[in-house]
């Protein structure tokens, strides 16, 4: 019983924690939202990303550092506390995310892995300037750009781009694809695609995606147009032609990837007014500062899970900890 009941406090702590504050932080955004307009567009994806990994991550340290520690340390071998069956429900609902998570992520890996190899069975490696990756040109019925993958990206371009673009929109188009890769966008989607499968009942975490991806792709058009005026109009003039190409009713099918065009295609009107806005605007070179390393998150979660360790070397504090535990569970049976 000591292992059971230890797992179900383990796995609904989780939950709850996780819950409250993923809850907590869209509520936050909801307030903030507004005067964030005047940010950058790759400052509001930055916190967009903190506030949706950071409340899983803390979760994560405090059970690793306080929970787990203060049951070890201060529940006795022998207890007699039984799992109740609202404990029990937590826990096998944090189960159940933990799982979807795990299988979705698998699932999504396998399918852009078919996915790359379909394409690289037809494509044809090309040279593109201003690109460190390899890229690739296929035949495709939908306009795609993409940049695919996280540990070795792939570039792929449907040959209709390269036909109808000009050569300075296909410039400023590929400004676009490597503001994604100075940016790691596709490791940050992968995660913030675990966070969504982890927490099944917190359905606004998904608003909080929604405008991460919008401000993710406004934050590659910032990369691009940072280049001069004349970089932001090509792009846009790019979107235009690229969204004339679209075929009816289509959208494109990437498990892991970051388009030219995002992942809402209606959205193209927006940001072609954004980067005219851009082109008209007194831009200073060497604005690029913006992009945010994800290594910067993880000391920053190094330095927490140090601060609990710091904490948890206190037996007080532990102690404290197991009391609020058998509240719980108190509550809960």
């Amino acid at each position: 019983m000591y292992l059971l009941l230890g797992l179900s406090i383990l796995l609904a702590a989780l939950l709850s924690f996780n819950s409250l504050a993923t809850l907590a932080a869209s509520v936050l955004w909801r307030l903030i939202g507004g005067r964030a307009r005047v940010w950058s567009a790759r400052f509001q994806a930055n916190t967009l990303f903190l506030l949706r990994v950071v409340p899983i991550a803390a979760g994560l340290a405090c059970l690793a550092f306080l929970v787990i520690p203060a049951y070890i340390e201060h529940e006795p071998r022998s207890t007699k506390e039984s799992v109740g069956y609202k404990l029990a429900a937590l826990a096998l609902l944090s189960a159940a995310g933990i799982a979807l998570a795990i299988i979705r992520g698998i699932a999504s890996w396998r399918a852009t892995s078919r996915l790359t190899a379909a394409w690289l069975s037809q494509a044809r490696l090309i040279s593109l300037p201003a690109v460190n990756i390899p890229c690739y040109q296929i035949e495709h019925p939908f306009p795609v750009i993409a940049i695919v993958g996280t540990l070795r990206p792939k570039l792929f371009i449907a040959n209709q781009i390269l036909q109808k673009l000009e050569p300075a929109e296909m410039a400023a188009a590929i400004q676009h694809e490597v503001g994604h890769l100075t940016a790691q966008d596709n490791l940050k989607r992968g995660l913030l695609r675990i966070c969504r499968n982890v927490l099944l009942i917190i359905p606004c975490g998904r608003m909080l995606d929604q405008h991460w991806a919008d401000a993710s792709e406004s934050a590659a058009d910032e990369y691009a147009a940072d280049c001069g005026s004349s970089i932001a109009l090509d792009l846009a003039s790019a979107l235009v032609k690229i969204a004339r190409m679209i075929p009816n009713g289509a959208c494109p099918a990437m498990p892991a990837g970051v388009f030219l065009i995002g992942d809402e295609p209606g959205g193209i009107r927006a940001r072609v007014r954004r980067l005219l806005q851009l082109a008209g605007a007194q831009r200073t070179t060497g604005s690029r500062g913006w992009s945010f390393p994800v290594g910067v998150l993880g000391y920053s979660f190094a330095l927490i899970a140090v601060t609990l360790v710091m904490i948890a070397t206190h037996s007080p504090v532990l102690a404290t900890v197991h009391s609020l535990i058998e509240h719980a569970v108190s509550f809960l049976n």
